[in-house]
């Protein structure tokens, strides 16, 4: 196996303003990904998710915005150390680009950095496996999610 690139394509049944908003607001967000996101979705913001309770030894990530083209694209980097500036090789690449498709959005979500990030082989491999998994859980919450919104025409 590779573990270069970790890709997923989804259809979500909303418009690509609608599944934009999902993916760069940190309101959306922590609805079917973190427990807690704080960022502006701006390029260039720095901030933070937030995997379980932050004060009950839960896991707080660095996360810095890449890309913001509404409705196409979203991206940010993640996983870099705390107070260093998020760049290849001390982070990974997330992208969300949003397609028109039929009644909804095409959704491509590709994550890179994996073999940039140094890591000795054994950690590369759990490190990819364990975002390898995280997507195929938390991409149909995203779907569930949306399907639960308010959406008016």
């Amino acid at each position: 196996m590779e573990f270069g690139t970790i890709e997923r394509e989804v259809f979500v049944e909303a418009s690509p303003e609608v599944v934009f908003e999902v993916v760069s607001s940190p309101d959306h967000l922590k609805e079917w990904w973190p427990d807690d996101a704080r960022y502006e979705a701006t390029p260039g913001s720095r901030g933070e998710i937030v995997f379980g309770d932050r004060d009950a030894g839960g896991t707080v990530v660095a996360f810095s915005v890449v890309d913001v083209v509404p409705p196409r694209t979203f991206s940010f980097r993640w996983t870099h150390p705390d107070g260093e500036v998020a760049a290849e090789g001390n982070s990974l690449l997330v992208t969300f680009d949003l397609t028109p498709s039929g009644g909804g959005t095409l959704l491509k979500m590709t994550e890179t950095g994996f073999r940039e990030m140094g890591w000795e082989v054994a950690v590369l491999e759990q490190q990819y496996q364990d975002h390898f998994t995280g997507w195929d859980f938390y991409l149909p919450r995203l779907t569930a999610y949306v399907a639960t919104l308010k959406v008016r025409p």
